[in-house]
């Protein structure tokens, strides 16, 4: 029995190895790395849609003078983005302002009491910008309109004739402003605005008003949304 006892145990001494040999070799699977989701490209190039809402103001020397009055309308445009952080588009834009209850005119010596109101402007301009990421800093410039500006004057509170030479409905106007993506397809925006559509000039009425002349214009700070049509997505990163 003993002998038997040995022989197994010399045997299994011997199997052993022969038997680790015969094993397949053990792997080692690495870890996949953390998941990296990926980054949005800001891509403006597209035709949008939008409103604003704002105020429009004189510096005081025009008919409608210095007191701000409410404005609100829409805009539409196409952005074409190049080389690869610049921006060119073209906008058109039409606002609408209430008739102001505050405006007090101007009271010329001999007593004549001129005053006026602009109750639609309008553009269309171009715009260049440069862009980083969502942002978007821009300037613009082109055509302006405007309604027949409602020009009255009184004399002792009774209304006087006058003619001018013209209705400077057409003029020009620049303006800067940011834009900024916070959302797939929606921007929002903050915008400076200067309209300038000449000076009126009066060449006959009451005795004080003619050969007087008033500059036509306009200045704006306009905030606004727009909704942008096949904005780019998260497709990678370009910046």
């Amino acid at each position: 029995m003993k002998k038997f006892l040995l022989g197994t145990v010399a045997l299994a001494a011997l199997a052993g190895p022969a038997f680790a040999a015969d094993m397949p070799a053990r792997t080692y699977t690495k870890a996949p790395p953390p998941y990296t989701a990926p980054a949005l490209v800001y891509n403006w190039t597209g035709f949008y849609i939008g409103g604003h809402v704002g105020g429009a103001f004189t510096d005081g020397t025009n008919l409608m003078g210095s007191d701000a009055r409410f404005m609100g309308g829409v805009q539409g445009g196409f952005d074409y983005q190049f080389a690869p952080n610049w921006v060119m588009g073209v906008e058109a834009q039409y606002s609408w302002l209430p008739s102001s209850s505050n405006n007090n005119g101007v009271l010329l010596p001999g007593g004549t009491l001129v005053t006026g109101n602009t109750d639609q402007l309008g553009s269309v301009t171009g715009r260049l910008g440069y862009t980083w990421g969502p942002a978007l800093l821009y300037a613009k410039g082109g055509y302006a309109w405007r309604d027949n500006n409602n020009i009255s004057a009184t004399v002792g509170g009774v209304p006087a004739a006058f003619t001018t030479d013209g209705g400077h409905k057409d003029g020009y106007t620049v303006g800067a402003g940011l834009e900024y993506m916070f959302a797939p397809n929606w921007s929002a925006k903050a915008e400076y605005q200067y309209y300038n559509f000449g000076k009126t000039n009066f060449t006959s009425g009451p005795a004080d008003l003619v050969g007087t002349s008033f500059r036509n214009d306009e200045h704006t700070v306009k905030v606004g949304v727009n909704y942008r049509f096949g904005w780019g997505g998260p497709v990678g990163s370009r910046y």
